[in-house]
């Protein structure tokens, strides 16, 4: 299990709170066509971390390693709505590289503890 102040705790919620600042700029900033994909990307932003926390008083290995890959499916469709917003010119690409980079990152970070678990089962 992985504690409160282990580093993906950290990063996705510095990443959750990236999401909300994000979305706050893009709904002042833009038109109300796109709020629904604002939405989807709040959402699955900030599941990240929730779920990575929530994994912290898992019941068992497996319900562990369920939320872990709640999260992961959170931070893969996070990395879609980043793709749509870049090709649909309501970020910049400078502001995608830097989302993109955070969210892979995480991606990554959950698939590596994902696959200890289970190797050490």
């Amino acid at each position: 299990m992985i504690g409160k102040d282990n580093a993906i705790h950290t990063k996705s919620k510095d990443f959750a709170i990236r999401i909300v600042k994000m979305v706050a700029y893009l709904q002042k900033h833009s038109n109300y066509i796109a709020y629904p994909i604002f939405q989807q990307i709040l959402k699955s932003g900030t599941s990240v971390g929730a779920n990575i926390r929530e994994s912290q008083y898992a019941e068992s290995t497996d319900d562990f390693v369920h939320k872990l890959k709640i999260a992961l499916k959170e931070a893969n469709e996070t990395d879609f709505w980043l793709d749509i917003l870049l090709e649909g010119d309501y970020i910049t690409s400078e502001q995608y590289e830097s989302m993109v980079i955070d969210c892979k990152e995480l991606i990554k970070l959950l698939i590596a503890i994902i696959n200890k678990t289970n190797n050490n089962r």
